[in-house]
């Protein structure tokens, strides 16, 4: 298993999907980020913003990073874990 290390917070958390086929999103109110190990494998997308990440029984999460994006870009670029790292 790979894992990173980020400073993370909860932003929201996705339960499913309505019968229009919308997201039912609820959203966090963390105030602090916390440290967190977290598998490589649960993440799903990382914008410049947030991770979007697998959590328990199917469920979706958004976590908003203190790190900026290059800084993780390039992390990740050098643990070899991004294709096309710049």
């Amino acid at each position: 298993m790979t894992f990173i290390h980020l400073k993370v917070r909860a932003a929201m958390l996705v339960h499913g999907y309505d019968s229009q086929q919308q997201e039912i999103v609820e959203h966090a109110a963390a105030a602090e980020f916390a440290e967190k190990l977290i598998r490589i494998e649960r993440i799903q997308s990382i914008t410049e913003r947030y991770l979007l990440v697998t959590g328990a029984f199917g469920r979706m999460m958004y976590w908003e990073y203190a790190e900026d994006f290059a800084t993780v870009k390039q992390r990740l670029g050098a643990a070899g874990l991004l294709l096309d790292a710049d």
